[in-house]
């Protein structure tokens, strides 16, 4: 079978994505995956989200912190950024997600926006509530842990 012409070929753009969760909560590639299926269903429905065809190229994710990249249809960027957008969380799990840049290579997206999956993050004991307790600092945010999970706290938060 021929190949398409280069002027045939479905053209792609790739998203950075900056991935934030509590210091416990483990996010696999798998389900990651499917929390963006599901939210470009809810968004933009079954024949958007195949036209799209947001799909996970690179994921990492530990300790809380993670990237990713997603490859997406040339022409529906303003769509994957919405779908990104709503991804709230992953197997009953929160996460923090942002985009960090859009490229038109995959190895220019690395290049510029990946590696970068922030400060290495250090376990500690503050005072927050009159009491000392453990927390995972990751620069000048804190995850405290509390009877009920973590909490995110700032460093004025912190006694």
């Amino acid at each position: 079978m021929k190949h398409l012409p280069k002027h045939l070929r479905p053209r792609w753009r790739y998203v950075a994505i900056g991935i934030e969760t509590w210091p416990d909560a483990s996010v696999g590639r798998r389900a990651f995956q499917r929390a963006l299926w599901y939210a470009a269903g809810n968004l933009i429905g079954d024949a958007g989200s195949a036209d799209a065809d947001l799909t996970l190229l690179d994921f990492r994710h530990e300790d809380g912190v993670g990237e990713a990249v997603v490859k997406v249809r040339h022409g529906h960027v303003d769509e994957a950024r919405a779908v990104i957008a709503c991804v709230s969380e992953v197997d009953d799990r929160p996460v923090g997600i942002h985009v960090r840049g859009i490229s038109g290579t995959v190895r220019a997206c690395e290049e510029r926006y990946m590696g970068r999956a922030g400060d290495s993050s250090t376990q500690r004991d503050v005072a927050f509530q009159g009491a000392e307790r453990p927390a995972v600092v990751r620069g000048d945010a804190y995850d405290v842990r509390v009877e009920s999970g973590y909490v995110g706290a700032a460093a004025f938060d912190i006694e």
